[in-house]
């Protein structure tokens, strides 16, 4: 059984006549008539009586005939929701994102995608770190990652930065230099650090090192922490002072400040998915991320 003998039974059905429905399908009456033969066969039924004038259906066509919308109507849109697919107008995409970068761009991605591809559907994931959400652009686990990118070439994964980003001292709102609209990095030097982890589970952790060494000073003692609301949570509760991206100051936690620096570092934050990956909807859902930067 094919789609066209279900389309031409239809119409056969409709017409109720196996000369207007052949005109209608733009075959040739006997090429019709052994469609419908053929059916019958393959079923071991009769589907419609035949008199000069006039086709009927049968219990069994009229039972038929409902089957075959339902199976006609299925085809059509599947085919509707695959042309979809490859406009990329329609999918699943799996996105994950830095800490900083869960504050502003996860809120407005999720905005976004929504209102210009509903057919789209996104899988979130926040909070996480740049070499978990490399390894998970790697093994599948995320179609797309917005992370801080560590300079190395990689030509299974294509990258791309978003934005810089300058870093702003994170103070508890008691601290002496927590009225200070802007300040010297050098000036916390003495002060207890806390910062992401270090060695290969955060980015952030060797650029905040690199901008105090830049500064004059080796940070000493370091809490290390997971992530970035964790990290201002501790400084809320005096556990030490913080330097973060500036996006974070949308992270309105009460107990903090947010301090701009006088010549601040800054970091770069990136948008990468798999080379190999061909999605439309991954291409979509990564033009809409890089537009609102």
């Amino acid at each position: 059984m094919e789609l066209r003998h279900l389309r031409s039974f239809l119409a056969l059905a409709e017409e109720r006549h196996f000369g207007r429905a052949a005109e209608r399908l733009h075959i040739a009456q006997p090429a019709l008539s052994q469609q419908i033969k053929q059916l019958e066969r393959e079923f071991g039924v009769e589907l419609v009586t035949r008199t000069t004038r006039r086709v009927e259906l049968t219990e069994s066509g009229h039972r038929f005939a409902d089957h075959a919308r339902a199976v006609l109507g299925s085809a059509e849109r599947a085919a509707s929701d695959m042309a979809l697919v490859a406009s990329g107008q329609a999918g699943r995409v799996s996105v994950g994102f830095i800490g900083t970068a869960t504050y502003d761009l996860l809120p407005a991605a999720a905005r976004e995608v929504r209102e210009r591809l509903p057919g789209v559907t996104l899988e979130l994931h926040g909070e996480l770190l740049s070499p978990a959400l490399l390894t998970g652009l790697l093994d599948g686990t995320y179609d797309l990652v917005v992370l801080r990118p560590d300079g190395l070439r990689r030509p299974e994964i294509t990258e791309r930065v978003l934005r810089r980003e300058r870093l702003i001292a994170v103070l508890p709102d008691r601290h002496p230099l927590a009225g200070r609209e802007a300040i010297e990095l050098s000036e916390l030097s003495g002060e207890p650090f806390v910062m992401h982890f270090s060695g290969h589970r955060s980015s952030m952790h060797e650029h905040v090192l690199a901008a105090c060494a830049a500064a004059g000073f080796h940070p000493d003692p370091i809490t290390e922490v997971g992530e970035t609301a964790t990290l201002v949570v501790f400084v809320a509760a005096g556990m030490g002072v913080a330097l973060v991206p500036e996006p974070v100051r949308s992270l309105a936690l009460e107990g903090v400040a947010y301090i701009e620096l006088t010549r601040p570092p800054t970091v770069d934050l990136a948008i990468a998915t798999r080379a190999a990956d061909a999605s439309p909807a991954v291409s979509r859902v990564a033009g809409i991320i890089g537009s609102l930067r």
